[in-house]
C-alpha cells in the first residue's frame, strides 16, 4: 500500500474522535456503526490479530495508570497486579478512582481491608464472577 492511497482513503472516510483525539464508533451515512477510517463494524468487524493488539493496548494503558495512582506498583505481587489490572481495565480510570477507600487501603499496604472496600460496591453485584476473583487475588495476593 503507498502513502498517497492511505492518505486519500483517510480524507474521503474521516473519523470520529472522542475529546481525547481517541477513535469512537460512529454512524455511517449508511446507517453501519463505523470505527476508525470507515471500518463497517457490523458487517466487517475485526480480526482476532486486530482484537488481540487493542487488548494489548488497553492492559498497558491500565497498567500506565495504575503505576500513576500507585508509585509501588511494580513491588506488588503479581496477583495483585493482575487483579488491580483487571478492575482498572474493567471500570475504567474514572470508576477505578471512585474506590477512593480501597487505594487508601492499598497505600496504606491493607490488602484486606482493600478487598473488603472493592466487595462493599455495586461493582461486586453487577461483575460477581469476576469481583470474587479480583477480590481474592487482592486479599492473598
Amino acid at each position: 500500500m503507498n502513502s498517497n492511497l492511505i492518505e486519500m482513503i483517510k480524507r474521503h472516510e474521516g473519523s470520529k474522535k472522542n475529546k481525547n483525539g481517541r477513535h469512537i464508533l460512529y454512524k455511517c451515512p449508511a446507517d453501519k456503526w463505523t470505527c476508525g477510517y470507515g471500518r463497517n463494524a457490523e458487517d466487517v468487524g475485526f480480526s482476532e490479530d486486530e482484537v488481540e493488539l487493542m487488548l494489548q493496548n488497553d492492559i498497558k494503558h491500565a497498567t500506565e495508570m495504575l503505576k500513576r495512582l500507585f508509585n509501588n506498583f511494580d513491588d506488588f505481587s503479581g496477583n495483585r497486579q493482575n487483579a488491580l489490572i483487571d478492575m482498572m481495565f474493567n471500570l475504567g480510570a474514572s470508576r477505578f478512582l471512585l474506590f477512593r477507600k480501597m487505594i487508601v487501603a492499598i497505600k496504606r499496604d491493607s490488602w484486606v481491608d482493600a478487598a473488603n472496600e472493592a466487595k462493599d460496591s455495586k461493582w461486586y453485584s453487577q461483575v460477581t464472577n469476576r469481583a470474587k476473583e479480583i477480590i481474592s487475588l487482592i486479599r492473598e495476593g
